[in-house]
């Protein structure tokens, strides 16, 4: 965890607990990503048609209820996550797919820009055999366009817990900070150098 951030989680709120997700109706779909910064994995996909909701939360650890504060001291095995709900019929996971790759670094594995350790790890985690079937198509095209090898993995989902509420919608909710945070970090710096090189997803698919 940045100084930073934990300036940033020091002055908000009392805690919450943490609470299970409740799985989405049959007529839902969701989807997982680790792509560091929970609070930078929202944007992408709140305005996106057929994306119902977006929460952030962890997944990929062996402690039950785990606080924010566990999971970026390390130890737990979480990685901090947004959880997005979807309509399948107006988007498709494809879609989601491409909005992940364009808004993570796919070379590093230790964390996400400034965000350094293994809370921060990029993962995409699959909920069906469907979904592990196109995110790993998509990888393996995506490697064909870059020399250094991509190095996130493909991993079943497990159990998704949904960050404090203070987190939640934070870049609505504290929109100064959020936008501070996300330029000491130079996430928009390393997105343009990595995705602006010729190699990029077709913008016209996003």
């Amino acid at each position: 965890m940045t100084a930073f951030r934990r300036t940033i989680a020091a002055a908000l709120a009392a805690l919450g607990l943490a609470a299970v997700a409740p799985p989405a109706p049959a007529d839902e779909a969701v989807a997982t990503f680790a792509g560091g910064c929970f609070w930078c994995m929202e944007p992408p996909y709140d305005d996106i048609e057929g994306v119902l909701a977006t929460t952030s939360g962890y997944m990929g650890g062996h402690v039950e209820d785990p606080t924010y504060e566990q999971v970026t001291a390390g130890g737990t095995g979480h990685a901090e996550v947004v959880q997005v709900t979807y309509d399948p019929e107006r988007v498709s996971y494809e879609r989601l797919l491409a909005i992940y790759w364009r808004n993570v670094d796919p070379f590093d594995a230790d964390g996400q820009f400034c965000d350094r350790g293994d809370s921060y790890r990029p993962e995409i985690f699959v909920h069906s055999a469907e979904q592990r079937r196109l995110a790993e198509a998509s990888r393996a095209e995506l490697q064909t366009r870059f020399e250094r090898e991509i190095v996130v993995p493909v991993t079943e989902a497990g159990e998704f817990y949904a960050a404090e509420d203070y987190h939640q919608n934070y870049y609505q909710e504290h929109p100064i900070r959020y936008r501070v945070y996300r330029r000491l970090c130079g996430r928009d710096g390393r997105l343009e150098e990595i995705w602006t090189d010729g190699k990029a997803l077709d913008p016209a698919f996003l």
